[in-house]
């Protein structure tokens, strides 16, 4: 049998995709792709469902950061691709288009819970009340167009204290590094002189000056190992670290959170979304390889068990969604409802 064209293959269906990939080469496990956010989430729902349905394969979790676990996801359909991308961000219309043309047309969006970008310290370590604004000056590479001067946090706010900063971070890739540009820094950034009107006028220019990070050290890109960023403030109590929710909550005996706007980040500050750093954790199936991949769909139902405000999740660090958007990510996985282009609007 000959493997149709990714487009031809979406519309015949998951008859013609199950054959197409015997053909190119069985894949009897589920494989899953992106956030290592979502990742110890993902992996607790794995060992789960391994459990549960031992006449599976244990499915494979693998953390590649938000961006190439999506990118990965939207290459194509077939047993060479992965059937889920996790996100610590929301899927990009440019993504959902790059995931159209490639011929991955049916993709099911599930928001699996809340997390939280957390700034973080050693325990009895360097204590700072931070804001948007602060880390927007500290950490941008040309605050408000600017050359970047500042050395030590005092240079940044003189409450604050008169030592260097060094901030431990995701990398570029990363759905948290996404977050921070949205949910930290563009708003630190708007607030400066002159930068509304350049939005207005210079969106790029807007763009480049609000969320790009300096690179002289005082910001550190550790790639995608949050727990790295752990040790890491852990061994240095002049250091801050930045990463989800969940390994704060997972090290608390380690690291200790910093309050953003005099907010703490805690389970509950997250799920009203009090603590500015607040985001929704998403992952995206293909349709087609519901028919196709043994489990995937009994693997979705792993997850509604596991995501609820008493389930195994939360003892890890993942906020429980709201009523409402609980119903929905319930109906998507178990109905299979997919995404469109007007879904972005």
């Amino acid at each position: 049998m000959r493997c149709l064209p990714p487009l031809l293959l979406s519309l015949v269906g998951a008859v013609s995709l199950a054959g197409c990939m015997a053909d190119a080469g069985t894949r009897g496990s589920i494989r899953a792709v992106g956030s290592s956010t979502v990742y110890p989430f993902a992996k607790t729902v794995a060992e789960a469902f391994a459990r549960s349905h031992p006449e599976f394969p244990s499915p494979i979790i693998e953390a590649t950061g938000t961006g190439g676990g999506i990118n990965l996801f939207c290459a194509g359909l077939g047993a060479s691709m992965p059937d889920i991308a996790h996100a610590s961000r929301r899927m990009k219309v440019s993504e959902f288009e790059q995931c159209q043309a490639n011929g991955v047309a049916d993709v099911m969006e599930i928001q699996v819970g809340l997390d939280g970008i957390a700034f973080a310290s050693a325990r009895g370590g360097i204590m700072l009340n931070l804001s948007p604004e602060i880390v927007y000056r500290a950490i941008a590479a040309n605050p408000y167009g600017r050359p970047q001067t500042a050395r030590l946090w005092s240079d940044v706010d003189p409450s604050l204290p008169e030592l260097p900063i060094l901030v431990y971070g995701p990398p570029s890739t990363s759905g948290t590094r996404d977050a921070l540009k949205e949910l930290i820094l563009t708003p630190g950034c708007v607030a400066g002189p002159g930068m509304a009107a350049l939005k207005e006028s210079d969106g790029d220019r807007f763009e480049q000056i609000c969320t790009e990070v300096r690179n002289d050290g005082a910001f550190v890109d550790q790639g995608e190992q949050d727990n790295l960023i752990v040790q890491k403030i852990e061994s240095n109590p002049r250091a801050v670290g930045l990463f989800g929710y969940s390994y704060l909550e997972e090290n608390a005996d380690k690291v200790q959170g910093l309050p953003m706007n005099g907010v703490q980040p805690t389970y509950d500050n997250i799920a009203s979304f009090a603590y500015p750093g607040a985001r929704p954790l998403y992952i995206y199936v293909k349709r087609a390889h519901l028919q196709a991949i043994p489990g995937l769909q009994e693997f979705l139902a792993k997850w509604t068990e596991s995501w609820g405000r008493d389930g195994p999740l939360t003892d890890i660090g993942l906020v429980a969604n709201p009523p409402a958007v609980l119903q929905r990510s319930t109906e998507a996985a178990t109905r299979h409802t997919v995404l469109t282009a007007a879904d972005f609007e």
